[in-house]
């Protein structure tokens, strides 16, 4: 492996700086931009930005799919002085209203489509709404550029909201070296190049799909933002483009394993990245006949630290089950129930300690103190770690295995769902008097979301009308596979809902 990265972290705005000149940065529908048009148009984007949004430290939201604005966003509220918080675009209005007022966005730059959609009291006060072409019909007229920013690195760069285990989705504070040196660190351990082309296929609101980019323009590669319909259309931009990285969630892994990949397709193919959920043992083997010459690389991460652990390409087919040993800038502890360090084969909590640690939760310190703690005595980093609830073992090689999670979080299709925001959106509708969510294991989704409900006394068609409400309300991935209808909810001792004896039934 090449030298450790530069663990030098600056302004995350000078990512954009690193690419040859002539060298393709930005594969867009219309056009592709190099690197010299990146430098370019990060520089009079962030010019129009602070023109715009002149206190330092505003937020800017962006809701759009895949393209120049929300590619380009990330590095030019950095030189702006300005913290980016993108917001998935599967996300509804309620959702997306949460974000934006819990977050204080000042600005919200979203398609035109999307921004119909939102209702009066959607947009906190203070919170101006901008169509995306008529954003980026303004940058191009607006007359001015910004030189690359002496921001320092400590800085708060971007907001990115994840769901909770309970509640509305929270926003984890990055800082511009927490998103820098986790660029440098996958760029070195995936061995990224001036050569590669990423296919973007993750939402760029997600950590995973954010450092799919950064890592390949801090290497001075490109990449091909998609955002795709079917399997299909992944196969046939890796063709079209040739495409050398594919960063891709298990469920999506599963579809692209049912499809015939032409020799276009595969040939080009150095690499496949996977987080958001385990690989199946029969999941590596069908990857690893598909794409024979492709390095397959599984990882394991939490939005609150970015990235923990991968596993070398050369252990996967002796240990498909690893989750692997801690990337670079990270340093991972398993810490048993008593606060030490476990030895081999004994389960604890993975902490998490090191630079790529994120800076809390936004404007929620209640919670920022029950996840983010002094680091264990035995850290060689110390500071803050985050203490990531998911149960581990470490073997006598040093490799890390998944246990299990203490929380009740559902993980489906690469999705961290809070069970308590479906459930809160089930009673809502009026239709149902309690409302409990589990996550069920299912082979495609790694878990799918099964809601188990009791029906209001004065609810009417609720069964027909329930699916209609939840689909009005909240984005495709949350959406039941199964609704249970129960005439009675067991409850344990305190009176409260029996998840435990709730979710047994269901796996009846």
């Amino acid at each position: 492996m090449a030298p450790a990265p530069d663990p030098q972290p600056r302004p995350l705005d000078h990512l954009a700086e690193r690419g040859a000149p002539d060298a393709p940065a930005l594969v867009l529908r219309e056009r592709t931009l190099s690197h010299k048009d990146l430098r370019t148009r990060v520089a009079r984007m962030a010019a129009w930005l602070q023109a715009r949004v002149p206190e330092h430290g505003a937020r800017v939201a962006s809701w759009a799919a895949k393209g120049e604005l929300t590619c380009l966003l990330p590095l030019a509220c950095a030189r702006a002085g300005l913290v980016h918080v993108p917001v998935n675009p599967l996300l509804k209005r309620t959702q997306v209203a949460h974000i934006l007022a819990d977050s204080g966005a000042v600005l919200l730059l979203a398609t035109e489509a999307r921004l119909e959609t939102l209702e009066a009291g959607d947009l906190p006060a203070g919170c101006k709404a901008l169509g995306e072409g008529g954003a980026l019909e303004a940058i191009e007229r607006f007359d001015g550029a910004l030189d690359p920013s002496q921001a320092d690195p400590d800085e708060l760069a971007a907001i990115l909201y994840t769901s909770g285990s309970t509640g509305r989705p929270k926003g984890v504070v990055l800082s511009h070296a927490n998103l820098w040196l986790g660029a440098a660190s996958v760029a070195h351990y995936l061995g990224i190049e001036n050569d590669d082309v990423t296919l973007a296929v993750m939402p760029l609101s997600f950590d995973y799909g954010q450092n799919q980019m950064l890592n390949t323009w801090y290497a001075g590669g490109c990449v091909v933002p998609l955002d795709y319909l079917f399997p299909r259309d992944v196969a046939k931009a890796c063709a079209r483009h040739g495409v050398t990285t594919l960063p891709a969630v298990p469920p999506l892994w599963v579809q692209l394993t049912e499809i015939d990949w032409r020799e276009e397709a595969v040939a080009p193919l150095r690499r496949l990245t996977n987080t958001g959920g385990a690989l199946t043992i029969d999941l590596v083997r069908d990857l690893r006949r598909i794409f024979p010459q492709a390095k397959l690389f599984p990882m394991y991460g939490l939005t609150e630290a970015f990235r923990s652990t991968y596993l070398d390409p050369a252990l996967v087919d002796s240990h498909p089950t690893s989750m692997g040993k801690a990337i670079p800038f990270a340093e991972i502890l398993v810490i048993g129930d008593d606060g030490h360090v476990t030895a081999p084969g004994e389960e604890g909590e993975l902490v998490h300690c090191g630079p790529l640690v994120a800076q809390g939760y936004w404007q929620d310190a209640a919670r920022t103190t029950e996840r983010f703690r002094p680091a264990p005595a035995q850290s060689e980093y110390g500071g803050t770690a985050v203490w990531s609830g998911d149960r581990v073992r470490r073997d006598a090689n040093e490799l890390l295995y998944f246990v299990g999670r203490r929380d009740a979080m559902i993980k489906s299709a690469g999705n961290r769902i809070s069970p308590q925001e479906i459930e809160d959106a089930a009673v809502a509708t009026g239709l149902v008097a309690e409302a409990v969510a589990l996550g069920v294991a299912d082979e495609r989704l790694g878990q799918a979301v099964h809601l188990v409900v009791r029906a209001a006394a004065d609810a009417a068609d609720a069964e027909v009308a329930l699916p209609r409400a939840l689909a009005a309300d909240l984005p495709n991935f949350m959406q039941p596979k199964v609704i249970h209808w129960r005439e009675t909810m067991p409850v344990n001792p305190n009176g409260k809902l029996d998840r435990t004896a709730i979710a047994r039934e269901v796996a009846a």
